[in-house]
């Protein structure tokens, strides 16, 4: 029995051996094949824009394809699905945004993956700032004037659904500043910001990436960005911490490459590493800020500090206004 014993132990250590040297060996050769970054969205919203803008360089820093997937559907939940269910072996990767992350997580009893347990942290790749905006014929100049309005005669605002981190950082901002507003989803973010710009509905937050070119044409107005710092991009216009008295106030779009879970953590470390230098390159974070983006490119751990803090934080607002899904 101790001859077997022996045998069985000394055999164990031999798969263990072989299956490290496996791993190693797939690790230095990685990527040999075509990667697939996929997205919940359709082309042309930010978050195709910054897979495209990663997954491009990657591309040409490995010698190998690199191609976006938009897999369409269910508020991104279908295609984070996918991905959760891919071979764990850095080819199949997801770029997740904060929603799928941090939220859908309360909204959805049936969701199809954990964003924990299902996924391995790489890097944030970027945040997108969100802007409060009304419309040009609205009487309110500035955060101020505008929760007096609320607190006189009630406020609309409108979202691209509930739910949405539009919808979350409303229901925020009416918390902080004391008042109550109805809430007006849409069925996606043009028809919410054209009923502002019409002047239907009283306020929203959008991305800068999306209001921008509206603020910059006259047509609807910057009260105050929903981030901890003014934007480069909107200088003169003031946070919401400072405009209206809020400290904490942050409501922070953010994009993030994630791979499927029990991916051999050196096959995410040289992912994290390439994707992250390339985060930092000047014509790569150009790019990215041509999208309103702001370009991070952090290290795995401080990403799922991220992820754990902003679902936390999203989970209580989403319980205290009982937020439900469309």
């Amino acid at each position: 029995m101790a001859s077997v014993a022996a045998s069985l132990v000394a055999g164990l250590a031999f798969l263990a051996a072989m299956g490290g040297a496996a791993v190693a060996s797939d690790s230095a050769n990685f990527p040999s094949r075509t990667i697939r970054i996929v997205v919940g969205f359709s082309a042309g919203g930010a978050p195709d824009a910054l897979a495209r803008i990663i997954g491009e360089k990657l591309g040409q820093v490995w010698g190998q394809s690199v191609i976006v997937e938009n897999r369409v559907g269910a508020q991104g939940n279908i295609a984070m699905a996918a991905v959760a269910k891919a071979p764990p072996d850095g080819y199949t990767l997801a770029l997740m945004p904060v929603g799928n992350a941090a939220v859908n997580p309360w909204l959805f009893s049936d969701l199809p993956y954990d964003p924990v347990k299902d996924f391995e942290p790489v890097t944030l790749i970027a945040t997108v700032e969100n802007v409060l905006v009304v419309g040009a014929g609205q009487p309110a100049k500035t955060v101020g004037e505008l929760i007096a309005l609320g607190r006189s005669t009630g406020l609309t605002y409108a979202t691209p659904g509930a739910g949405s981190l539009a919808h979350l950082a409303a229901e925020l901002f009416a918390r902080g500043a004391g008042f109550e507003m109805r809430h007006v989803p849409y069925r996606g973010v043009s028809p919410a910001l054209t009923d502002v710009l019409r002047g239907e509905v009283t306020m929203t937050f959008a991305q800068l990436s999306t209001a921008k070119p509206l603020i910059d044409s006259g047509q609807l107005r910057a009260l105050g960005v929903a981030s901890k710092e003014r934007s480069p991009v909107l200088p003169d216009v003031p946070t919401l911490a400072e405009a209206a008295g809020l400290p904490e106030f942050e409501a922070v779009s953010w994009y993030a490459l994630m791979a499927p879970a029990g991916t051999p953590e050196p096959i995410v470390s040289k992912i994290h590493r390439e994707a992250a230098r390339i985060i930092h390159l000047p014509e790569i974070r150009t790019a990215m800020e041509a999208q309103g983006a702001k370009p991070v490119g952090n290290t795995p751990t401080e990403l799922a500090r991220i992820l754990v803090a902003d679902t936390a934080r999203w989970g209580r607002i989403i319980r205290e206004a009982n937020i439900k899904a469309n």
